[in-house]
């Protein structure tokens, strides 16, 4: 009990309360007293010093006592509002190191999400019903977050089928980023026809006399989607400001408090940032955001960052929202697209050229960098351009990574290691694991990426989604896929030497997670004197079984000590938002990521052996067992509708 109260006061005097003789007395005087306390928690602080807290007090934004229940509560004043966490679980905020938390926000209230949707029936049911209420001229769209292989079925819908629900309306979807489908109306709105090339690196799939079938493949290049994506309406600006608030609020409903934006294709630098510009001005960030800036301009991206040297600096800002260096794309030709289902791309010749012109400026500049890399190939050519800069401009005191690194090696990391670098990592391979399997085999796979080894070298390493389309942005998917080592399919990717234990992945998400935007002991962990983010959870993820950890949301999440999202019984302790704009917005129907119903948990439990998303009146949950026989399966409208099986009709 004393070393406790040793720590309170040591937190009060760090942010200012009076200690001494009578110091939990004078804490209670207005001005000091705090502003609000949670009792009755279990708090997993990730402080090595005092790892175990149920109750906590904060006071201007900042955590000032984390300790025992009576010594905290000793705190309270008349002023001092008083939450009863009725033993949950509470967290630091989650961070995430890697996401488009920007550009998804501009489009979020357009967007229909299939993340977490488990059949391909209730995803073609949500499409027909947003069709249905979707006015002329705007599209109908699923841009990413999700892969076929979650869903039962295991199948993306064909184009006949989505033709014949959208006879008129243009439909867009964004399988990852290997693919997307457009229905005939989508085709004739964006202009694709018999006489439109394939541009560099994708493919607009045609029929035998030469139309465009609908079907756009990234070769590997996703430039094409993107672009294609790019020709659809937009949101007005009162709009945009909307969808960034609910997005930001969705991510809080997950416990998400922090991001560290990548940047992205159309991103485009300052125009594209007026909104969360606009929102910082207004204190209507509830994610606090630190924006990598993303060259536009292939073969012109020295002089995207010679420009923008000018106007920003690393770190310009404040704790809400900060500029925080280059990146994920430094230059085109070190892109290697991480679409598993083709080859893995050969960078062209020139890529050191041009990446060696733009480290050399960062460096000079003393700017942090990002550089998106797939592959271990990838890396070594990008690593042997940083070792020769380095030699010229050392990069001590610089923050910089690698994200993504599925394929890196031992030997890569070590130079990463001594170049003073970090990796991101992302849970990518929870959405794309069976692919990389299907192409490389199973052994390949168990080190992608090779996390153990990353955190036995030493370097920073951080977690995070890569959202909103090439997997989903909820965080606790990645968490469950670091513990478990599992693909949202259900397929077991790494043995236990490559996952890590869930306090360890926790930290990831957290106190990890500070390095890359280069706040280290300002935010990650619940300590007094840090920023007070955290998020209480639906249940408890230091007990749950592993199956149910990427079901877990937060029922009340803070930042700065503000209530940002709040659920169940602390629903009104949340300011509403405004309905999603416009009124026909995906969002007022179906919301964001797709949770899983509780009187669903325990058949999906139940049939985790097949990996089907439900029973049905034929084949309970013996789909699998169908699948190894000789009957034609891969038909699967026939096969299974004349077996009178409904788990596959859409």
């Amino acid at each position: 009990m004393e070393k406790t109260r040793r720590r309170l006061l040591q937190g009060m005097a760090a942010t200012g309360f009076a200690v001494g003789a009578g110091a939990m007395n004078v804490a209670r005087a207005q001005g000091t007293q705090p502003d609000l306390i949670l009792r009755n928690g279990q708090f997993t602080t990730l402080d090595r010093s005092n790892p175990q807290a149920n109750a906590v007090a904060i006071k201007d934004g900042r955590f000032v006592a984390v300790g025992q229940e009576r010594e905290v509560m000793a705190l309270a004043g008349s002023g001092s509002k008083v939450i009863d966490l009725k033993g949950r679980r509470a967290i630091p905020g989650l961070i995430d190191s890697h996401t488009h938390i920007i550009r998804g926000g501009l489009n979020y209230n357009m967007e229909l999400r299939w993340d977490g949707v488990r059949s391909l029936a209730d995803a073609m049911s949500m499409l027909k019903r947003q069709i249905a209420v979707t006015p002329p001229p705007q599209w109908v769209r699923v841009v990413g977050g999700f892969t076929e292989r979650q869903f039962a079925e295991k199948r993306l819908p064909t184009i006949e089928e989505l033709n014949a629900v959208a006879p008129d309306t243009p439909v867009f979807i964004l399988h990852l980023y290997d693919r997307a489908l457009l229905v005939g109306a989508a085709l004739r709105v964006v202009g694709y026809t018999k006489d439109t090339p394939n541009p560099p690196g994708g493919e607009i799939v045609k029929d035998a006399v030469g139309n465009p079938t609908g079907l756009l493949l990234a070769q590997p290049a996703a430039t094409i989607l993107y672009a294609t994506l790019a020709k659809g309406p937009k949101l007005p600006q009162e709009y945009q400001v909307n969808s960034t608030r609910h997005f930001m609020r969705e991510l809080n409903r997950l416990g998400v408090t922090g991001a560290v934006d990548a940047g992205g294709g159309f991103q485009n630098y300052p125009e594209d940032y007026q909104i969360i510009d606009q929102l910082h001005r207004d204190g209507q960030l509830t994610v606090r955001i630190a924006y990598n800036l993303f060259t536009q301009k292939p073969k012109g991206e020295f002089e995207d960052f010679s420009n923008w040297i000018k106007i920003v600096k690393p770190g310009q800002g404040d704790d809400t929202y900060r500029a925080n260096g280059a990146g994920e794309m430094l230059v085109y030709s070190a892109a290697d697209y991480e679409d598993f289902q083709v080859a893995r791309p050969e960078m062209p010749a020139d890529m050191e050229a041009e990446l060696e012109k733009v480290i050399r400026v960062l460096a000079e500049n003393r700017w942090p960098w990002r550089l998106h890399a797939t592959y271990n190939e990838t890396i070594g050519r990008a690593l042997d351009v940083y070792e020769k800069v380095n030699r010229d401009i050392p990069f001590k005191g610089i923050n910089w990574f690698f994200d993504h690194c599925e394929t890196i090696d031992r030997r890569n990391i070590d130079r990463i290691a001594a170049l003073g670098g970090g990796v991101a990592v992302q849970h990518r391979m929870a959405y794309q694991g069976d692919y990389f399997i299907e192409r490389y085999g199973a052994k390949a796979a168990e080190t992608t990426p090779p996390i153990a080894t990353m955190l036995a070298a030493g370097i920073p390493v951080g977690a995070g989604t890569d959202a909103t389309r090439v997997a989903s942005y909820n965080p606790w998917v990645s968490l469950a896929w670091l513990v478990s080592g599992m693909t949202v399919s259900g397929t077991r990717l790494y043995p236990p030497g490559n996952r890590v234990d869930r306090e360890s992945a926790l930290r990831l998400w957290t106190e990890g997670n500070t390095w890359f935007s280069t706040e280290q002991g300002k935010k990650g962990a619940i300590k007094n004197g840090q920023l007070a983010d955290l998020a209480v959870l639906s249940a408890d993820y230091m007990s749950v079984p592993e199956s149910d950890i990427a079901d877990i949301v937060s029922v009340m999440t803070l930042l700065g000590g503000k209530i940002v999202h709040g659920d169940q019984e602390y629903k009104e302790e949340a300011t509403a938002l405004p309905p999603p704009m416009p009124d026909w917005s995906p969002v007022r129907t179906f919301g964001g990521y797709q949770q899983r119903r509780a009187d669903a948990v325990a058949p999906m439990k139940f049939a985790a052996s097949c990996q089907c998303g439900s029973a049905c009146n034929v084949h309970g949950h013996a789909h699998a067992f169908s699948w190894a026989s000789q009957a034609p399966t891969s038909d699967l409208q026939s096969f299974w509708g004349v077996m009178g099986c409904s788990c596959w009709a859409v």
